[in-house]
């Protein structure tokens, strides 16, 4: 604990939790209901689990499953054990699951069974390479609706007990308290503009922080109930949700896939008073038939921001949907909550601008107009990538966003451009050099470039502009084989909705692809 009392490791804020808010529900999920005693009891049988199994202080535990309360426990548990939280997109297929497995020589996985479709470890089993699932030595699956294939060497989630049986409680406790500020407690893995992602490592302390900081400006307390349907694999979900719950004492209602329909019955049924999400989920649900007959009074705070937010919506928002407070904010994975507005505000500042620095930041415009942060929660780095690290984080630790902005007179922040070629789909992060990496292997395509188009529902959504290659026989590949191509290869967020053939790309003086012109002008 810090001086002043305040938890500056996960292991601290779990026992905080249970200490202040004991008997009050922590976890809302479906049929199961789980207090804050409750929750640190699972989490030292996570704990005993991993430890069981070989788990050692600093070891990289894997969590591939979606917004259960089984993500939670699995890694709260990953903490107290002592090990570094390696969260994995749910939505990557298995040769992206295993590439990141393989990269941070994860020592467990905890993993979805069959989710949308797909069940994971059959999956991530089939497309890892040699090696690439070596460094495991407890993999656990998560029970969830539809079958599970036998796998010889997979512990399913009921036999966990069993398994913790082989170490004593005060181990795991030994092991909790050893933790410390300064250790790493994460790796979020994110796109880079080469197309090759990168791990961002934080320390306890940066993760707390961040937390705190977006619930202080949300003014969150143990009353609320927060429906999170940001995915608990991202740093939204995950520093601001489950996190801000154990620092607040506020309930969590996960949802493991956005559906409007259940989203109105559990804000009714639950009491649900907070709701942060993309600006594509509050379009879905002031648009949804059953909204009207919806009792949605319980709302009081909204938060958003990762796409542009019209003040209309802003408006709508707490007209329609019945929101108190809607605040927007600015973050990356890099950084989580670098700025966000303040209740107060009026709505074209909460629209037009992310708000005021927050978290310790400082933030300033710097070359290009580049927006750059600096302050104690600035990644500790990237996981074995020193030149990436050295590129991000200049020599006075301001670390460029890459994104282009301004700051007006009271400090806050609008995000105008982007030096990246990111773009944001439903709220995700999209790095076209990875798709047009894809894109390339396939015969035919001479070259390819991909912009972020507009899209009613999802904000943005990928066009791929590709000039074919003289091809003697069969002729160039079709716009549905370039888009099945990217289905079995890509994340759904990742891939490209449409494909336009083109003669030429538009080029600078120097050979750069004029990306700025796609999608806006004919292209010949």
């Amino acid at each position: 604990m810090s001086e002043t009392g305040t938890p500056v490791t996960i292991p601290q804020a779990l026992h905080a939790a249970s200490a202040r808010f004991g008997h009050r529900e922590a976890i809302v999920d479906g049929s199961v209901r789980i207090t804050f005693d409750q929750l640190l009891k699972h989490v030292r049988i996570m704990a005993r689990a991993l430890l069981a199994r070989g788990v050692r202080s600093g070891d990289r535990v894997a969590v591939n499953s979606p917004n259960t309360h089984h993500w939670v426990i699995a890694a709260l548990g990953a903490h107290y054990a002592g090990a570094t939280l390696v969260p994995i997109n749910t939505r990557f297929t298995g040769s992206e699951a295993a590439d990141l497995i393989r990269r941070s020589r994860a020592a467990a996985l905890i993993v979805a069974g069959d989710f949308l479709g797909t069940d994971r470890l059959t999956d991530l089993r089939a497309a890892a390479g040699e090696g690439d699932l070596d460094t495991l030595r407890l993999v656990v699956r998560v029970p969830l609706p539809g079958p599970l294939r036998p796998d010889p060497v997979a512990v399913d989630w009921d036999a966990l007990g069993e398994v913790a049986s082989a170490v004593d409680p005060a181990e795991a406790d030994a092991r909790a308290e050893a933790v410390g500020a300064d250790d790493i407690a994460d790796i979020l893995f994110t796109s880079g503009t080469t197309g090759r992602s990168k791990g961002v490592l934080s320390a306890h302390r940066q993760s707390l922080d961040v937390a705190a900081a977006w619930a202080g400006r949300g003014g969150l307390t143990s009353d609320d109930r927060y429906l999170v349907v940001n995915p608990f694999f991202h740093s939204f979900g995950y520093k601001a949700g489950v996190l801000v719950g154990l620092l607040t004492g506020a309930t969590l209602v996960p949802q493991a896939t956005f559906d409007a329909t259940a989203a109105l019955e559990l804000i009714e049924r639950e009491r649900v008073s907070v709701l942060p999400a993309a600006p594509t989920v509050f379009r879905t649900l002031l648009d949804h038939p059953d909204r009207a007959a919806a009792d949605l009074s319980s709302l009081r705070l909204a938060v958003t921001g990762a796409a542009t937010v019209p003040v209309t919506l802003v408006e709508r928002m707490g007209d329609e949907l019945g929101f108190d407070v809607v605040l927007t904010a600015y973050g990356l994975t890099e950084a989580v909550v670098a700025t966000m507005c303040e209740p107060g505000d009026d709505p074209a500042t909460i629209a037009r601008t992310c708000g005021r620095a927050a978290a310790g930041f400082e933030v300033c415009i710097g070359d290009r107009d580049e927006v750059l942060l600096r302050g104690p929660n600035v990644m500790r780095g990237y996981l074995d990538d020193p030149e990436a690290t050295a590129q991000a984080v200049d020599v006075d630790g301001w670390l460029h966003t890459g994104d282009v902005g301004r700051l007006d007179e009271a400090g806050n922040l609008s995000i105008t451009d982007r030096l990246k070629d990111m773009y944001i789909c439903g709220g995700f992060n999209v790095y076209p050099a990875e798709i047009e990496q894809e894109l390339s292997r396939v015969d035919g395509v001479a070259e390819v470039a991909v912009v972020g188009v507009p899209d009613t529902r999802l904000g943005e959504v990928g066009k791929a502009f590709v000039v074919a290659a003289d091809m003697a026989a069969g002729g160039p590949p079709s716009e549905e084989t370039l888009l099945e191509h990217c289905r079995q290869r890509l994340a759904n967020y990742k891939r490209p909705r449409s494909v336009e053939f083109v003669g030429d790309l538009p080029r600078n003086a120097s050979g750069k692809v004029l990306k700025r012109l796609l999608g806006k002008e004919k292209v010949a």
